[in-house]
């Protein structure tokens, strides 16, 4: 078990630096986990959860610092993964329309994009069959072999 004060300093430091960030981006509530210690930072309007220890500082911002708990087991649907490294395009052209969207049907063997790599477009093809949940790679993101290019919820 990890000493209290110990976990209280490091989460003291943790929501210190969050909500300096927090004043200084044009964002409206940060999360960081470290360790066993889950830190939430949020401004005004934003919603923060019930945590152990709640303090509110300065600009409006609030924090909540709750121990990391176990993530609870997570159903993880399959992934079409990148068969090689290289840019994604999620079309033939700019013009086209995308292979797939989110809620597409794809079988087994479609093209769901293109890979550019070494000046050859490879086309990429569906190794699973149902319908898209996710697409994880934005169109002219470089993607790493065996990075998951979408997830499909099969039927």
């Amino acid at each position: 078990m990890p000493d209290p004060r110990k976990v209280r300093a490091d989460a003291n430091a943790i929501v210190a630096e969050l909500l300096e960030r927090l004043a200084n981006n044009e964002v409206s509530e940060l999360e960081v986990k470290r360790g066993g210690v889950r830190v939430r930072v949020a401004k005004d309007g934003g919603r923060v959860g019930a945590g152990q220890a709640s303090s509110t500082a300065a600009a409006g911002a609030s924090a909540t610092v709750t121990p990391a708990a176990p993530a609870a087991p997570v159903k993880a649907l399959p992934t079409v993964n990148a068969p090689l490294t290289g840019i994604f395009y999620r079309s033939s052209s700019p013009q086209t329309e995308a292979f797939v969207q989110v809620g597409s049907k794809v079988e087994s063997g479609d093209v769901i994009g293109l890979i550019e790599a070494m000046k050859l477009f490879n086309e990429i093809r569906s190794t699973q069959s149902g319908r898209v949940r996710r697409i994880f790679a934005e169109n002219g993101q470089l993607v790493r072999a065996h990075q998951p290019l979408l997830e499909v919820e099969q039927a």
